[in-house]
């Protein structure tokens, strides 16, 4: 039985979790600062910990919380690599923390990407030598890594690693590939505090959020302590914690399999999870499991709950049959229907066959693309296309001085471009127009008209880096005047928290925040379905709808999804560890999906798109 080796707070969202570590963080530069001593803050970089900074921001200008005093030590940087880099960690701390409060500079320290490598090692024991000289670090924050690492404490770290420069792990590099616009920009290097270091601060906040950081969570905080997972050692510390949210505690035993602790509070939800779950490990259809099978797996209390397996196989199976539909907007009533996609290619590629379907069936079926997508073009598509208008213009003799500047910025522009430079406005766009028209040609081949096809441009988005605004109220009165427009029966938005660069969550944030305000015209609010992305699906006791596919209507969607061309055979963010191309994993999932539904002893399918009911409007997810 594994059982938490580390204490573990979890919260229903990031937001919630980061707010309370910013509280903990401001009691201890409040007591500290009382006492007469000097905050030591231990920081780290990234989505994990950007919320902890903007709560902190506020509490400084509107609870008059004071920096003068603090003083902060960074957890790592790339090496080699400039301050002023947009990808550097001090531009990051700058732009999302130091700017925004009364720190004094002199206070902030951070490893430089710019130390001479000879001097290296003696600069690294300068910065220990710092952080003794300040009385160490009273808290530290962290986020971790896919390989479990803390810091850039790559596997293999030693539990009495300092501070010091490291190679950089393969999935760390692929992982940090949007922030450089490609993994080949990555540098191979870092230097990093050692776990020896973080495990000397006074406290410490581990935190993780979405479902791609729940296996490593369940392997830090459940296993044994192992080199091969720095934030394992974490289970030796006495005031560590990990603050997760839901999803990243997905795989924890308390969240997957409750029952092994004892007895649970044995809701419907509950119910279901467990039956699937004895189902799938036994690889036996749910009408075939017998009270043995539930009684040697650990849950004879399930069955004293429910009459038995009989009953309850019958009721979780006929659950799951209810689940399926061909027809997603039902049969009688034709019903407008708003599919929000964040980039160009999400509504394809999670509901491709869906969005076609409720088309063919009669439905007004409108799509919102959400934000440009711009930064997933790579260079080369841009001269392709200026090289096609430059053609086209001579062909038919169109020619201007303001076109001939544009194209000869273009070509100086992308000739001295380095790796991670921001985009000129003239190349963002055209990568705009690239994404725009590929849409508009996905969105006609699954049978829309060209009015109900809508581009947002979401403020939030257009920041010319992979980091973004939070959501403002300029985007959530976007997706409103959309809304009042279309007047929608049925909405369809993104709900997964696992694409590499956070868009997807920013985008379902201020839908579900804009569906709050929104007053529908015949008084009855919309019904609203979650689709998952290309990184995850639904698992089989979460899903509330499942549209079966036939082979032909999977080929269509393929089709649809190769529409977007910028996205072909090599996307710019393809996601942790998958290089796979989105049209093989969305045919991959929605397969997966169907033989699952097969394996538990329902109707046998060729491929299942899954959508879950969101709760009452303007709820957070």
């Amino acid at each position: 039985m594994h059982i938490e080796r580390v204490p573990i707070k979890i919260f229903e969202n990031d937001l919630d979790a980061s707010i309370t570590v910013a509280k903990r963080i401001a009691e201890v530069i409040r007591t500290k600062t009382a006492d007469g001593a000097a905050p030591v803050l231990g920081l780290a970089t990234g989505n994990t910990p950007v919320k902890v900074y903007r709560e902190l921001i506020r509490m400084h200008k509107e609870e008059a919380l004071d920096f003068s005093k603090v003083i902060t030590f960074n957890l790592d940087e790339y090496w080699p690599i400039t301050p002023s880099a947009v990808q550097s960690y001090h531009t990051w701390m700058h732009e999302n923390f130091f700017k925004h409060i009364n720190i004094d500079y002199n206070n902030i320290f951070i490893p430089s990407g710019e130390w001479p490598e000879e001097e290296i090692e003696s600069r690294c024991g300068e910065y220990e030598e710092m952080i003794s000289k300040h009385g160490g670090i009273d808290i530290q924050i962290l986020g971790i890594g896919r390989s479990g690492h803390i810091g850039f404490n790559e596997p293999g770290s030693e539990r009495n690693s300092r501070t010091r420069c490291v190679y950089l792990d393969k999935k760390t590099r692929m992982d940090a590939s949007s922030d450089f616009f490609g993994e080949e920009y990555v540098p191979l290097m870092a230097i990093t505090m050692g776990v020896g270091t973080i495990m000397e601060a006074r406290e410490i906040c581990l935190m993780a959020f979405g479902e791609k950081k729940a296996s490593i969570i369940r392997s830090a905080a459940e296993e044994e302590i192992s080199p091969t997972i720095a934030a394992s050692s974490l289970q030796d510390h006495p005031s560590a914690a990990f603050y997760l949210d839901t999803s990243a505690s997905g795989a924890l035993t308390r969240s997957a399999t409750p029952w092994v602790y004892g007895s649970c509070d044995w809701d419907e939800k509950l119910q279901h999870h467990a039956v699937i779950w004895l189902a799938l490990k036994l690889g036996t259809a749910i009408l075939k499991l017998t009270d043995e099978d539930y009684t040697e797996n650990g849950l004879l209390d399930l069955l004293r709950n429910s009459g038995g397996a009989y009953n309850l196989n019958i009721k979780v199976f006929k659950h799951l049959m209810d689940t399926i539909t061909g027809w997603p907007a039902g049969k009688t009533d034709r019903k407008n229907i708003l599919i929000f996609s964040p980039h160009p290619d999400d509504d394809v590629i999670s509901m491709g066959g869906t969005m076609i379907r409720t088309v063919e069936q009669g439905h007004n079926t409108h799509v919102a693309y959400m934000t440009s997508g711009y930064l997933s073009v790579f260079d080369h598509l841009v001269r392709r296309h200026a090289d096609f208008v430059r053609e086209f213009n001579e062909i038919f003799g169109i020619s201007t001085d303001q076109t001939e500047q544009i194209e000869q910025h273009i070509d100086r522009f992308l000739n001295r471009k380095t790796p991670g430079q921001i985009d000129s406005p003239e190349v963002v766009e055209i990568k705009r127009l690239i994404r725009k028209t590929e849409a508009i040609d996905a969105a006609k081949f699954c049978g829309l008209e060209d009015e109900n096809i809508h581009f947002l441009a979401m403020p939030f988005y257009n920041t010319g880096k992979v980091e973004k605004l939070p959501i403002g109220e300029d985007d959530i009165n976007t997706v409103l005047t959309l809304l009042e427009k279309v007047n929608p029966d049925m909405i369809f938005a993104a709900g997964d928290m696992s694409d590499p660069h956070g868009t997807h969550r920013l985008c379902l944030d201020a839908t579900l925040r804009a569906i709050g305000k929104y007053k529908n015209k015949s008084g009855r609010d919309p019904d609203i379905w979650l689709y998952r992305g290309a990184w995850q699906e639904w698992a089989p006791d979460e899903i509330d709808m499942a549209v079966p596919l036939s082979p032909d209507e999977l080929k269509r969607k393929r089709f649809a999804i190769f529409r977007h061309e910028s996205q072909k055979d090599h996307a710019m963010f393809p996601g942790p560890s998958d290089t796979r191309e989105f049209w093989q994993r969305a045919e991959y999932r929605n397969k997966s999906t169907a033989e699952t539904y097969d394996k538990l002893g329902l109707p046998e399918y060729h491929a299942i798109e899954a959508f879950v009911r969101a709760g009452d409007p303007g709820t957070r997810l």
